[in-house]
């Protein structure tokens, strides 16, 4: 059996809405809409500044991963000439002894050779070395190893170069192994 609904009663039913009386509610109505536009208008300046400041930091991240990957490029074969300057020392430590021994043995003149071939690779990679004798100690690019008097040399100075230090295009490889003048006459314990 189905069951139909029942009308509904008259006091269940709402009234329509009332026309307001012009002067009564109209002035809280468009207030109310006034409202809303500066709600929205503000909703929309937040957005748009959000907008903005998002695309500003999207594009500081392009370049700053593209600066980060042109670096990473730059400096990317560093490891293999740190491990290589070592080599290099040690081949010109072979080089001074041989050269002691006959300086017109052919082992002595391929073994130079074989030197300058090694020096203009790494040049062309970016490597340069570091002068220090007779130059002012700069502990940015340099490392003390010891102070020695000397009449010749003022104080500060660089006397002689113990180890080779090498700089990657504008960075600082390894710093050079020096021993630095401490004046005439004097030494560093006084």
């Amino acid at each position: 059996m189905k069951k139909t609904s029942p009308e509904p009663r008259e006091e269940d039913k709402i009234p329509p809405p009332v026309p307001a009386e012009p002067g009564d509610s109209s002035a809280g109505a468009e207030a109310t809409e006034e409202d809303l536009v500066a709600s929205l208008q503000s909703d929309l300046d937040r957005f748009r500044d959000l907008a903005l400041r998002t695309q500003a930091d999207f594009e500081n991240y392009k370049k700053r991963a593209a600066r980060e990957r042109d670096e990473g490029i730059k400096y990317a074969n560093r490891t293999l000439l740190e491990r290589l300057v070592p080599i290099v020392d040690n081949f010109e430590l072979g080089l001074s002894a041989a050269r002691e021994e006959s300086k017109h043995s052919p082992i002595y003149s391929g073994m130079k050779m074989v030197l300058k071939q090694l020096t203009d690779f790494l040049t062309e990679n970016g490597l340069e070395p570091i002068d220090a004798v007779g130059k002012q100690f700069d502990p940015n690019l340099q490392e003390a190893i010891g102070h020695e008097p000397n009449d010749e040399v003022p104080e500060g100075r660089v006397i002689r170069q113990t180890r080779r230090g090498y700089r990657l295009k504008d960075r600082l490889l390894r710093p050079a192994a020096v021993v630095v003048s401490s004046g005439a006459g004097r030494s560093r314990d006084e």
